[in-house]
């Protein structure tokens, strides 16, 4: 059988890709990371939800227990929807699972979605690249490791920064950005 990567987008149901939606529609099992999904998996009604990814103070399981329960659900030969926040492929570990699956000899589909690094920007109305003011964008994934980015090299490039990461790190990375 195959395991479909698919890409949330931004979250909003209505934004998700038409291929996206009808997979969900016909899901057997939805394996997800975020509770935060309910309108997304409101599209697959008969999906038994396997979420995978961390609850409050519950840490997520390690990836190899997902990548496990990938390679069991794809065995009983049911539609199974790996569903990823934004695009499977952005700072997201769905190349590793797809990697894993195809090392299981399980097929993989990947169902790009809307990455929030520019859904986020488009939604509150700002572009990412102006042609007269920036041709080059910059995508930073800093969720625990920010202090590891190379920030004064990131400031030199120039363009458009979009930084992806929860707020708790918001404030080194600006100062930086501003002292690079």
């Amino acid at each position: 059988m195959t395991v479909h990567l698919v890409g949330a987008g931004p979250g909003d149901p209505e934004l998700i890709t038409r291929r996206g939606a009808a997979l969900l529609a016909r899901a057997a099992h939805v394996v997800y990371d975020r509770p935060s999904m309910a309108g997304i998996l409101a599209l697959a009604p008969t999906a038994t939800r396997h979420c995978v990814g961390k609850r409050g103070a519950t840490p997520a399981p390690p990836q190899d227990e997902i990548n496990a329960l990938l390679v069991a659900l794809d065995r009983t030969g049911a539609c199974v929807v790996r569903l990823k926040a934004g695009d499977p492929f952005v700072v997201s570990r769905g190349g590793e699972e797809a990697v894993a699956l195809a090392r299981a000899g399980v097929d993989v589909d990947v169902v790009p979605g809307v990455s929030a690094a520019v859904a986020a920007p488009a939604a509150a109305g700002i572009p990412v690249m102006v042609r007269q003011l920036s041709r080059t964008l910059t995508v930073v994934a800093g969720n625990d490791d920010v202090d590891e980015v190379n920030w004064d090299a990131v400031a030199r490039l120039g363009g458009t920064v979009v930084l992806l990461t929860g707020r708790a790190a918001l404030s080194r990375v600006v100062a930086a950005l501003r002292a690079g």
